[in-house]
């Protein structure tokens, strides 16, 4: 073996035993983001002029294995629908999905694990949490701190040391998409106090993870933007899910309109405000729902409607309003989806003892894992150390090794005679 030889394998035992760039550990899942991005089906989407909007928020990176709750299927940006499928209607959203209230199927969806700003929908989060914990009959006095909300933002109208029934502002959230409401009961959900708001969207952030929307994250019981404040179009089914199964929230939003009591102490009178979902106007079997709008969300929907014994809930983000308005692009989801014979599906809705048991298993799997490594190198300390070289490296070592005193009587020769006159 001559020197360059030997030369170049002790290069290639560097190359083997050292340890690889983050830049090489990327570089495959880079290669697998960019085959399964052109192997994903695009979404049917309307051609339209797009109006000027601030930009999206950058979302968080994806987390495959959130993007695979509910089945392998959901974990694309695309397209997914049932094999035999009829191609779905052309909507504006960004992301949707439909799903069944009761089995739990995913009919179809576009990219249902997605992060999306979530606008007023949001105000689903907070029912979800706190309509349990809230006594509907019980009123309360509206402090200044409940009426901080963007300007010219929504507002069903209470006012300063005014008293209202929680059910009331339950109506002026869900109905009137009330900010103020919002503040007024996260804030009494959360004790009452001056942190009563943080303590409710902290408890809507636990109560989200309890039951899968792991790309879920509040900022605001409103919805109003905030910092880091995400959802997808699969979280907000599951959260709708468990709004549609309390028998308060299917009567307030199902009612049509609703009176404001008149406050005599502050010289203000009553009024009647109206339910802005227009689905349950206009959709048979309609159980109401959700509507949403921010300037950097664009348009948000939740809707559910009921047809020969199904019960569906159809959720969407980052929709524009033309040509078709947020429920309008609901609605013709809800008909594709009741078109869909039973038991076709593509992934199903976690449920709560899901995610529990996912997570006890997961916690187990990590507490045996930590005893057998600690064990392993309580054992043999210095062991673990030499094992670090492959089979390869250290093959290549042998060889080197072996050759060496070769090398060296070939070189010894090689300078005799070259010494040599």
């Amino acid at each position: 073996m001559t020197v360059p030889r030997i030369t170049a394998a002790l290069a290639l035992v560097a190359a083997l035993v050292t340890v690889p760039s983050s830049a090489s550990q990327a570089a495959p899942g880079s290669a697998l983001r960019s085959a399964r991005a052109a192997a994903e089906i695009p979404c049917p989407k309307p051609k339209i002029a797009k109006p000027s909007a601030p930009p999206r928020p950058v979302p968080p990176a994806d987390n495959p294995q959130d993007m695979r709750v509910g089945g392998d299927e959901l974990a694309t940006h695309g397209l997914v629908v049932p094999g035999g499928a009829r191609k779905p209607p052309a909507v504006t959203a960004t992301t949707w999905m439909v799903a069944d209230l009761d089995t739990g199927e995913v009919l179809g969806a576009c990219g249902p694990h997605v992060h999306q700003t979530p606008a007023s929908v949001q105000k689903t989060l907070l029912a979800a949490t706190a309509i349990d914990r809230l006594d509907p009959n019980q009123k309360i006095k509206v402090v200044p701190s409940d009426l901080d909300i963007e300007v010219n933002s929504s507002a069903v109208g209470i006012v300063v040391g005014g008293t209202y029934p929680i059910s009331t502002l339950w109506l002026g959230l869900l109905l009137n998409s009330g900010n103020d409401a919002a503040n007024a009961l996260a804030r009494m959900a959360g004790g009452g106090g001056a942190d009563g708001v943080a303590t409710t969207v902290a408890a809507m952030n636990a109560k989200a993870k309890s039951i899968g929307a792991f790309q879920t994250h509040a900022v605001t019981p409103s919805g109003l933007d905030g910092k880091g404040q995400f959802t997808s179009a699969y979280d907000l089914a599951l959260i709708a899910r468990v709004c549609f199964a309390n028998a308060d929230f299917r009567k307030y939003v199902l009612t049509k309109s609703a009176q404001m009591p008149a406050q005599p102490a502050k010289k203000v009178k009553g009024f009647q405000f109206q339910n802005e979902n227009k689905l349950i106007y206009n959709y048979p079997g309609a159980m109401g729902g959700k509507t949403g709008f921010t300037t950097v969300a664009r348009h948000s929907y939740v809707g559910a409607a009921q047809r020969d014994g199904r019960r569906l809930v159809v959720t969407l983000l980052g929709a524009e309003a033309r040509p078709l308005r947020g429920w309008q692009q609901g609605a013709a989801l809800l008909d594709w989806g009741f078109a869909q014979p039973r038991g076709a599906s593509v992934g199903h809705l976690v449920t709560p003892a899901e995610v529990a048991a996912s997570a006890q298993a997961q916690s187990s799997a990590t507490a045996e894992k930590a005893t057998t490594g600690a064990s392993a190198a309580g054992a043999a300390p210095a062991a673990g150390k030499s094992r670090g070289l492959s089979v390869a490296a250290a093959g290549t070592v042998a060889v080197v090794l072996t050759a060496m005193p070769l090398l060296l009587l070939l070189t010894q020769r090689r300078r005799r005679r070259l010494a040599k006159p």
